[in-house]
């Protein structure tokens, strides 16, 4: 039974953990910003991998449209092998990982305190090494996060960002937006059923593209990395308007492409998009609260509440973890330990 995994219970915990960092974590993170704001800082280079990469992608875009900010991913490569580290100057070197214990990561903050960078770190083990090199550490407060895929993690991850975002710009219509989110995570957790049934389409599916722009960008790629770890499909993640600059040549009859299309600025773009994938007989798997797109979708997820675009991947990725779960499940694959992997990644 899929409701034994340790996957189905940490997908169904989020609304928790999502209150416990709102409540517990606000006034770390307004220490953290009143930092920023006090030293003006204007850029800020991120250090993660995998799923905390996603969530790095996501801040390039809040961080950059709410508070104005340069925002880069780092390249750990240039500090563990080459030992050719860029120069930080007056940078956040914001270090985001789920267990603080990658060697790449870790280099990353430990250059970066040295050079006298300001840091932080978003982390679900605070007595990590990752942790002892940050000025400021935020608890994601997941709990124990057993099963391999991370769920919780991620969405906890992207809260903070916001809550980092709102609190620099001082902004309290946002914070208020931010309290409603774990109820309406709950409420999206309700397409549980509806997501088990429309994948039964799919049991076969052996690869497809996930499509997101803006803010979901960061939700393409999570969700792509998803169904690539527990369902072994082979998926990649695009914006909508990369996706059109070659890679549409591959869509032919019944090529599926998954598009994440909650309602905003985002949304005509993406409703463009669809319409040329119709002709071309592509089988469209929406997740949106827009009615016309969804229309467009052979398969429509609907997103049960709205929320502003800015806001939208904490919800839009909910569905998703809900496909890839049912999927691996579907197949018969244990989703809480996919093959070839484990809980942490160590790399150089």
């Amino acid at each position: 039974m899929i409701e034994d995994t340790f996957l189905y219970r940490e997908i169904f915990d989020q609304p928790r953990v999502l209150e416990r960092v709102i409540e517990i974590e606000r006034e770390p993170i307004a220490r953290l910003a009143r930092e920023i704001r006090r030293r003006s800082i204007g850029v800020v280079v991120i250090a993660a991998r995998g799923t905390s990469d996603n969530a790095g992608r996501y801040a390039k875009y809040l961080l950059g449209a709410n508070n104005r900010m340069i925002v880069g991913l780092a390249t750990p490569s240039l500090f563990t092998v080459y030992k050719r580290p860029p120069e930080f100057g007056n940078t956040l070197v914001l270090g985001i990982s789920q267990s603080g214990k990658s060697p790449d990561i870790v280099a990353v903050l430990e250059e970066a305190r040295r050079q006298g960078a300001l840091t932080a770190v978003l982390t679900n083990e605070t007595g990590s090494d990752l942790a002892s090199f940050a000025d400021f550490v935020i608890n994601l407060q997941a709990g124990s996060e057993t099963s391999v895929a991370a769920t919780k993690t991620y969405t906890s991850e992207l809260v903070c960002i916001v809550l980092l975002s709102a609190l620099i710009a001082e902004n309290e219509a946002m914070l208020a937006e931010i309290k409603r989110i774990p109820r309406i995570v709950e409420e999206t957790l309700a397409m549980d059923s509806t997501v088990s049934s429309a994948v039964q389409r799919y049991r076969y599916m052996r690869e497809c593209v996930v499509v997101g722009r803006g803010y979901n960008y960061a939700t393409a790629f999570e969700l792509a990395l998803k169904l690539k770890e527990l369902t072994y499909t082979v998926v990649e993640p695009y914006s909508s308007a990369d996706f059109l600059h070659g890679p549409l040549a591959v869509i032919e009859h019944g090529f599926p492409v998954m598009v994440i299309a909650p309602s905003g600025e985002m949304i005509s773009e993406l409703k463009g998009f669809v319409t040329k994938l119709s002709p071309r007989k592509a089988e469209i798997i929406v997740i949106s609260d827009d009615q016309e797109i969804l229309e467009a979708a052979q398969v429509r997820l609907r997103l049960p509440v709205k929320v502003p675009e800015w806001l939208s991947p904490v919800t839009s990725i909910i569905p998703g973890q809900l496909f890839a779960m049912h999927l691996a499940a579907l197949r018969n694959y244990d989703p809480d330990h996919p093959r070839a992997l484990t809980k942490v990644t160590e790399t150089r």
